[in-house]
């Protein structure tokens, strides 16, 4: 071997160790940070079986629960609530409640958390129901943008609910987090604000697992959350009458004012050979209504103005509404009740309708 080829030999062995050394220190710090990783994840998974144990099965902690900032709080529906039939009915009235209100826009919703979170759909219900048009961009696909979006419409949703004491249940993070419960919250307060023509079912609760970070532990607690309560509730109508105290303290006295009612109506009634027997059912589609103001008031009420075997609730609404134009042309003074109200079987709606006939027109030959 010439000279020359033994030192290039030799700075060739010397480059080999040096980067042998190199890759060995480099392997040692990759080694080092991959035990460190494995170690915190031991850590993050040990201190999530200690802050969750009393959750609910099937409930997932969240990686990031345990990044909250101090007194920081998420809530989810609990996994056994989702699966609760009255809720379930619940989702599903809305839901079509919305394609109903929204079909002219050609949006068709399929899930509300999925549907409902970026703010587009809640926006043009919004338009569409209070027939104003809100200040936003038509389609936001950052999380920004649609946060904005979401702010606007909420804004003027608060506006509008909160002055006729809704609760507001619901903010920006919620429903952009696709919080069902809050959504649920919000859509319901918007239909009864609006009088939508639907039957929400009553009393409808779910339990939510509420969890929060205390001096640096996670908290859960399983806290049950009320959707609906009673129609009438819902709609504000606080103030009592006689049917409340009625029906709440002497409902062994209900039977007297049905029969009271009953034969006032067949007084006037029999004169077309028709007959009621049941008021929860037989006042429902409208057409007794409608017919009871034309014999009361002593005129015929042409059937091209109302549906004389209706089918749908649509029909049904329509006749009842028409009834309640028929009473205050009459002098009346407007319903409490909503024709909903009636066509959904609500008996004491239906009672203080009867009533208010029965008050002004009970000399009526």
């Amino acid at each position: 071997m010439s000279g020359t080829a033994s030192a290039s030999a030799t700075v060739q062995s010397a480059k080999m160790k040096k980067d042998e050394s190199f890759l060995g220190k480099l392997g040692g710090t990759l080694a080092r940070k991959k035990k460190s990783k494995e170690v915190s994840d031991l850590h993050e998974e040990g201190k999530n079986a200690i802050n969750a144990p009393m959750l609910p099965t099937g409930t997932d902690i969240h990686p990031e629960d345990t990044l909250m900032e101090e007194n920081a709080e998420r809530i989810m529906l609990d996994p056994t609530s989702r699966e609760n039939l009255k809720f379930k009915d619940l989702l599903k009235v809305l839901i079509d409640w919305i394609n109903s209100e929204l079909e002219e826009e050609r949006i068709i919703v399929k899930d509300l958390e999925e549907d409902c979170y970026d703010g587009q759909v809640l926006q043009k219900l919004f338009e569409k129901l209070s027939g104003r048009k809100l200040n936003v961009a038509e389609v936001t696909q950052s999380e920004i943008g649609q946060k904005q979006k979401l702010q606007t419409v909420l804004e003027a949703v608060n506006e509008l609910l909160r002055p006729h004491g809704w609760t507001i249940e619901w903010s920006v993070d919620s429903i952009h987090s696709k919080n069902l419960v809050a959504i649920v919250y919000l859509l319901v307060a918007l239909a009864m604000h609006f009088q939508a023509p639907i039957r929400l079912p009553e009393h409808v609760s779910v339990q939510v697992v509420v969890v929060k970070k205390r001096e640096g532990i996670l908290q859960t607690a399983l806290v049950t959350k009320e959707l609906t309560s009673t129609t009438e509730m819902m709609l504000g109508r606080f103030e009592r009458d006689a049917f409340d105290t009625l029906l709440d303290h002497a409902p062994d006295k209900l039977n007297v004012v049905k029969t009271s009612l009953i034969t006032f109506v067949n007084k006037h009634l029999n004169k077309l050979n028709l007959e009621v027997t049941e008021l929860e059912t037989q006042f429902a589609d409208g057409v007794y209504l409608v017919l009871l103001m034309g014999l009361l008031e002593d005129y015929f009420v042409p059937l091209y103005n109302f549906f004389l075997t209706p089918e749908s609730f649509e029909q049904k609404v329509h006749n009842v509404a028409f009834a309640f134009e028929l009473m205050q042309d009459g002098g009346l003074k407007k319903p409490k009740a909503r024709p909903e109200d009636v066509v959904n079987l609500n008996l004491k709606s239906t009672l203080r309708v009867l009533y208010n006939l029965f008050t002004n027109y009970k000399n009526s030959e």
